[in-house]
């Protein structure tokens, strides 16, 4: 028995210490000051492009929000890109352009719905800013995001800079609340990557990048225009980094399924862009991050490997030592319980999500996540974004 307990608390560790042990690391990173040369006097020209798809409910939210950015009108360029909308979501940009004639809008609808990335780099074309900025539709910025998040571009080091993700609707279930605490936790280890050189986890309700560390979006077919994206950006020897400055709100599904299909579509991304970083590392492709990137591949690759053989070990120990059972009284520690149970779904995820990945399949077509219609304007207005 001895030998099977060993091997236990081995799996145990690599399963759930490791985790604890990187949340630490990262915690302690994002207490650190910056090293870099922000520069709040750098403006300038942005191209902010919108990919929509069927966002009537929200596109009068989004305008409006977008209508109240304390930046240069002059100096901003906004560019809609529809994937044939069935909706009149193209109609309220059109009138929302002719209204405001003092905004440079320009809005173009693709011939065939072809994915998200495809979308982007379509737009990509019509920009003529020096820095590109992407947000989906749903995502509200406050109004001073473009002055705070620009001035860490103007150090010649950073190509991209990403926010943290807010929810505008935390208290909406179990479901919200858990997803609250763990943007916290994530975002506070984003932050912490960044400070140390750069962060692999970018969010598309804010994402701005250099032009000259952009040359496409999700150029490795990851199906993940922001992550994906990113890989590219460290290639070209630049840092990708998240700052708490430039937080956008969003509203997140109040059931297990919503989030369950948001975290399988995201898990199955997040493995074919980690599956890209193994491929460079071994040829030496990435200069910038290197130690960040291995320490998320041990999290998040060989995590999930460990935590398979936790649950077989577990399962034999139960069955040869009945006696085994009091090690589940771990459970009965609130703060562990949940810990644990949060990281046990996101392994379960990550290992259908390898499976998809050996067998090829990708979710490469956005989908509209379960309950946006939870999205009000009292919200909206609470936080000061409309």
């Amino acid at each position: 028995m001895l030998n099977v307990l060993i091997l236990w608390l081995t799996f145990a560790f690599f399963s759930f210490g490791v985790l604890g042990l990187n949340y630490l690391y990262t915690r302690e990173a994002a207490k650190k000051p910056w090293k870099i040369k922000a520069n709040k006097k750098y403006m300038p020209k942005v191209s902010i492009i919108v990919p929509t798809y069927n966002e009537y409910e929200v596109i009068g939210y989004k305008l409006r929000n977008l209508a109240r950015l304390e930046y240069p009108k002059n100096l901003m360029q906004m560019v809609f890109i529809d994937s044939q909308s069935s909706d009149s979501t193209a109609n309220v940009i059109r009138e929302f352009a002719e209204d405001h004639p003092e905004m440079n809008v320009k809005i173009l609808v693709e011939s065939e719905r072809r994915g998200k990335s495809s979308a982007l780099n379509t737009a990509l074309k019509n920009c003529n800013g020096e820095i590109v900025v992407v947000s989906d539709a749903d995502c509200f910025w406050p109004p001073d995001v473009l002055s705070n998040a620009l001035s860490y571009l103007a150090d010649p080091s950073v190509g991209a800079v990403s926010g943290p993700k807010k929810l505008l609707n935390p208290e909406s279930s179990s479901v919200t609340k858990s997803e609250d605490a763990y943007l916290e936790s994530a975002n506070l280890m984003k932050l912490g990557d960044s400070k140390k050189s750069s962060t692999i986890l970018f969010e598309g309700g804010f994402s701005a990048y250099k032009r000259e560390a952009l040359a496409s979006f999700d150029p490795y077919d990851t199906g993940s225009d922001d992550c994906g994206t990113v890989i590219r950006v460290l290639e070209k020897n630049f840092r990708a980094i998240m700052i708490q400055e430039a937080e956008f709100f969003t509203t997140f599904p109040k059931t297990w399924m919503g989030k369950l299909e948001i975290k399988v579509r995201r898990t199955n991304q997040l493995v074919q862009i980690l599956k890209n970083y193994v491929i460079l590392l071994f040829k030496n492709g990435i200069k910038i991050g290197k130690e960040v990137v291995a320490r998320n591949l041990i999290v998040y690759l060989l995590g999930p490997i460990m935590f398979l053989f936790f649950v077989v070990t577990t399962v034999y120990l139960m069955v040869k030592f009945p006696l085994a059972i009091l090690l589940l009284l771990v459970f009965l520690i609130p703060k562990v319980r949940g810990y644990l149970i949060e990281a046990t779904l996101n392994y379960l995820i990550l290992l259908y999500s390898i499976i998809s990945t050996i067998s090829r399949k990708k979710f490469t077509v956005w989908k509209k996540p379960e309950d946006r219609t939870l999205l009000t304007e009292n919200m909206l207005l609470q936080k000061g974004l409309i």
